[in-house]
């Protein structure tokens, strides 16, 4: 782990993180670039929006998958790459996964893809994504070159959104967030936790956190893949509010037990960001602030959050893990109310 101060994290150092220093006068814990946002809605030409995208260190520059809602309206996923982590080259056609075998062939075939995560994982990047299979739930597949998917089988029945992978094994076995849901716009939601010996059959399934009020009223889920520290899994998640206006994402952050990740030791009460801005407040979904990726430089601290806003554009918001891991424990939810 690198060390930022007295706190201890597991990321590599990224010296061409995409960064800029805080505004002047502002105490926020993340800070909004002055360039959002960075990925319009019609970057290529096939595509309605593009939004809820995740991004990863690759090659010296970056890659990644993004969500692109085309110009039917059907949710797709297509592969992109960048220089610097905020001018992308999105290719116009969508992933075409190639199954891993024969059965995961009865499970490939396309009816729908959002919500992208992807992540190092030993030896490769994987990818998880809402797969629409009779129904959302999450599917499994990964890459090499960002060039040629590989899909296994869905990792759980419909209905499950928000498939977030742990960046190692945990007690020896792979581990995932996720949320259970149902076929619409769910009204209901929480985060389990799950393990795996293999990627393939999921099991000891635990609870972790629900609504608990306010801005995380109705429901919540996971985002960017949990960052390791000396203090526990810092998680930056979304939560929902039902307004008269109908649903609002924001997102905040919590603080995970490293070898219990389904134990809560800190979670922030307020909101990190909210939908305030007019590319956040406007759009296919009005009042959407959704996290979906976070790079980390291991040397400095500095964190930089991919976000979708308003299910339309692509968006960056900065930080420093340390402030934010300080920032959840000073804030933190009282803990009869963590469960």
């Amino acid at each position: 782990m690198a060390n930022k101060g007295s706190l201890l994290v597991n990321a590599a150092p990224l010296a061409n993180i995409p960064w800029e220093e805080r505004p002047a006068g502002s105490n926020e814990v993340m800070w909004r670039s002055a360039r959002n946002p960075i990925i319009p809605r019609d970057l290529i030409p096939s595509s309605n929006s593009i939004f809820n995208s995740a991004v990863v260190p690759f090659e010296g520059q970056f890659a990644g998958v993004f969500r692109c809602d085309d110009r039917r309206r059907v949710q797709q996923l297509h592969a992109g790459k960048s220089e610097d982590g905020i001018h992308w080259t999105l290719q116009n056609e969508r992933i075409r996964w190639i199954p891993e075998d024969n059965k995961a062939a009865e499970i490939s075939e396309f009816q729908y893809s959002y919500d992208p995560r992807v992540l190092w994982l030993e030896d490769r990047y994987y990818v998880t994504w809402c797969n629409g299979y009779h129904g959302p739930t999450i599917g499994v597949g990964y890459t090499y070159d960002f060039e040629t998917f590989h899909q296994m089988e869905n990792a759980f029945l419909p209905f499950n959104r928000n498939g977030v992978l742990f960046p190692r094994k945990i007690n020896g076995k792979y581990a995932m967030l996720s949320r259970p849901s149902d076929n619409g716009h769910t009204p209901f939601g929480d985060i389990y936790y799950s393990e795996s010996p293999d990627l393939r059959y999921w099991g000891c399934h635990r609870y972790v956190m629900g609504p608990v009020g306010g801005w995380q009223a109705t429901k919540i889920g996971a985002g960017p893949i949990p960052i390791e520290t000396s203090e526990g899994w810092l998680l930056i998640y979304h939560g929902v509010l039902t307004s008269c206006n109908g649903f609002t994402y924001s997102f905040g952050a919590a603080l995970l037990d490293l070898e219990q990740p389904w134990k809560v030791l800190y979670r922030g009460a307020p909101y990190i960001l909210a939908p305030m801005t007019d590319y956040e407040c406007v759009g296919d979904t009005p009042n959407v602030a959704f996290p979906c990726a976070a790079l980390v430089d291991g040397a400095s601290g500095k964190l930089a959050l991919y976000y979708g806003a308003a299910d339309t554009t692509t968006c960056l918001a900065f930080g420093y893990v340390d402030a934010l891991v300080e920032w959840v424990k000073a804030n933190a939810i009282p803990e009869k109310y963590l469960k």
